[in-house]
């Protein structure tokens, strides 16, 4: 099994090779119970969000690695994507502004990869 680091590292690359905008891995480990990282990806078509979907599930799929859970629909703006010791959050620039995480788990440590 993949280290939740490792594994967060991974999801970011393959968002940003697929063109997802600002593209941003947080280290919430010593603030959240629920998961160790969030990685965060916009996009500015709900197709491209479909697509980025599709990709992060095809990638990790030959490795053995299946999202717990993949929440919201491509029309509202955010796909939220639960492996576990990482969460994907995929959204539209409009929703990635309106909720400011990065804001919220501003005191953490957050490393822009694009």
């Amino acid at each position: 099994m993949m280290e939740p680091k490792d594994l967060a590292a991974k999801v970011a690359e393959i968002l940003d090779d697929k063109k997802a905008l600002d593209v941003v891995l947080i280290d919430i480990s010593g603030k959240a119970a629920f998961a160790d990282y969030f990685v965060l990806a916009s996009t500015n078509s709900e197709r491209q969000m479909g697509a980025l979907v599709d990709n992060v599930e095809d990638a990790l799929e030959p490795e053995g690695i299946f999202p717990k859970s993949v929440e919201g629909k491509k029309a509202s703006g955010w796909i939220l994507m639960d492996y576990g010791d990482i969460i994907v959050n995929i959204m539209t620039m409009e929703m990635r502004d309106k909720y400011s995480i990065e804001k919220i788990w501003g005191d953490c440590d957050i490393q822009r990869i694009n």
